[in-house]
This record gives C-alpha cells, structure tokens and sequence, in this order.
C-alpha cells in the first residue's frame, strides 16, 4: 500500500477551514484591451485576513496560465488564512494575445505589474463583488506571489528594475503596498540571458535586482535549468543573490520548473510532478509569509527548524 500525500509535508501549519471561491470578478481597466478578470479564494469564515496577489506564469497550457491555475497553492493559503487574489493577465494562451501587434506582445510585463497594482486600487469593489468577503481583509498586509514569469512580474513590484526594449527607459514598478514578495522559479540577471531568449523576450534582458528591496523569498528548483535562458546553472537564484536584504532563499531538492506542480494539479507538463513537494513548498511560503506579516508569529523559524531537523528534507533554507 503506497503512503498517502500530506498536506504540508510535516512543516507546521495550523488547522484547515473550508474555502470559498468566487470568480470571475471583472475589472474594467481604462486603455485594456480586455477586461481584467480574477478569481478570489478565502476561508469562508473569519476577519483581518491577509491578501496574496497570485501571479501565473507564461507557460504552454491554454488555461493553467490564467485565473483558472495554480489550484494547488491557491487553494491551500485560502484554507489557511489568506484571501488569494488571481488575475488573469494579458499573456494568457486562453486570451489569443500572444502574437497581438503590440510591443508588449508576447509577454505584456508591464501589463503585468500593472493589473497587480489596479487591483490593489479596487479592494473596495473587489470586496463588494464577492459574497461574503465585505469588511474582511486586512490591507495592511498584502503579499505577491508569483510563478515563472509572474516571479518577474512580482520582481517588478518589489523594486527590480527593467529598461523597455522599445524606448531604452528604465522602469521600477515599486509598490510599497506590498510587503512581502516570493519569486518560485523566476528568470535571473538579465546580462546573462542567452540568445534565444534575448531574441524572443528582449525585456529579460535588462533585468537588475540592485534596488529589490522588498523583502521576498526565492524559491529555486535545484534541477531547474534551460539553456535557452542561461547558460548558468544558478541564473534562478540571482533574485536572492544580487538583491538587497532581507532575503531567503528556499532550494527544492531536485526540483524543476514546475517545482512538483504548483501550476495545477496533474498537469501533464510538470516534468517533476511531485505532490509532496508542493506540499512542502505550499507550507514553507505560507509559513514565510505569515512572519513576514506578523513579525511576531514565529511560524517561520519554526518551519526552518522542521525543514533542518526532517530525516530527508525536500530543500535547504538560507537568509541573509
């Protein structure tokens, strides 16, 4: 008989409560060229919740990169205490945006940021919207998480710079509305981008982490590497190694780009799935986010001392 998956692969964590899910709630955004459109995920009860604005990847599925993913974290730091907030950005496969006549096409990352930022100017409506949800979270503690290209997309929002290949002027995105940030998988120092992607998202390419001052944690996969991004090994670890403090940096043994699957569950282009380690990741994030929005809850040491003490720890935590 095989061993049942956890939920939090033995890291600490409180007890779940049933999740409410609402989508989608529109967002008219002047100069769009869609509607924003986002799912909102919370415990069903309960006050003063914290908000993650989660940020989907660029990746090859039609619907995973959208509002419609990520139900594997999403759903887990709803159960948990957070109100997550999904958009469905503009490089989404499902909008038929990709190959637009715009210079932003095919990644749209300003666009990005951007809608993270609009959402955050309409928590009002978003709460009005959503049954339930009125008089419920807690604006002053706000975090973005985001996967692949949406940890670019949250970079940006905590202080990375980028220069746009269409003008040559650099953009810093800051908003310090958001306290916290947490990159999984996100693309490294941009003078170190091979051709391919230089070639294809020039943006990446300018991409510096001098003024990330927000403080985030950077999950890498150790086994994440694409030779069409870098010919580094370590280029998805330049978040946490050339940004400012306080940083850390959470290493998944054997990791790829999926990081186990935290884009949806059994999704055939996880070339790692692996349910224990999103559980173990899904657990370590929310531990980290809760210290980072509550200094006094020690939920985050606590998951580094079980993360160290486990007989066979999925990942290595380091801080500075």
């Amino acid at each position: 008989m095989s061993k049942p998956f956890t939920e939090a692969a033995a890291i600490p964590i409180g007890d779940s409560t049933p999740v409410m899910t609402f989508s989608p709630v529109v967002l008219s955004v002047p100069g769009r060229v869609v509607d924003l459109e986002i799912k909102v995920s919370a415990p069903a009860t309960g006050s003063g919740l914290p908000v993650i604005l989660l940020s989907h990847g660029h990746g090859p599925s039609n619907f995973v990169s959208s509002l419609h993913g990520y139900a594997p974290l999403a759903n887990f730091w709803a159960a948990h205490g957070f109100v997550v907030i999904q958009p469905t950005h503009l490089d989404a496969k499902m909008l038929g945006l990709r190959e637009a006549e715009t210079p932003e096409a095919p990644l749209y990352w300003r666009s990005r940021a951007e809608d993270m930022r609009f959402i955050l100017d309409r928590l009002d409506q978003i709460e009005a919207a959503v049954p339930g949800l009125g008089g419920r979270m807690d604006r002053s503690r706000i975090a973005a998480v985001g996967h692949s290209l949406g940890g670019h997309t949250v970079g940006m929002l905590c202080g990375q710079d980028v220069t746009d290949p269409v003008d040559g002027k650099a953009v810093n995105l800051l908003d310090p509305r958001i306290k916290a940030g947490v990159l999984l998988a996100a693309p490294g120092r941009g003078e170190d981008l091979a051709a391919f992607a230089s070639k294809h998202y020039p943006v990446l390419g300018s991409t510096s982490f001098a003024n990330m001052t927000t403080p985030a944690l950077i999950v890498v996969g150790e086994n994440d590497w694409n030779p069409r991004f870098s010919d580094r090994k370590d280029w998805r670890s330049d978040a946490y190694d050339l940004s400012p403090g306080p940083k850390c940096k959470l290493t998944l043994f054997g990791a790829e780009h999926g990081l186990g699957g935290v884009a949806a569950y059994d999704a055939a282009e996880t070339t790692d799935e692996n349910p224990e380690r999103v559980a173990a990741l899904r657990a370590l994030v929310w531990s980290y986010l809760r210290t980072a929005l509550y200094p006094e809850d020690a939920a985050w040491s606590q998951a580094c001392a079980a993360l160290k003490n486990a007989p066979n720890p999925p990942g290595i935590i380091e801080c500075k």
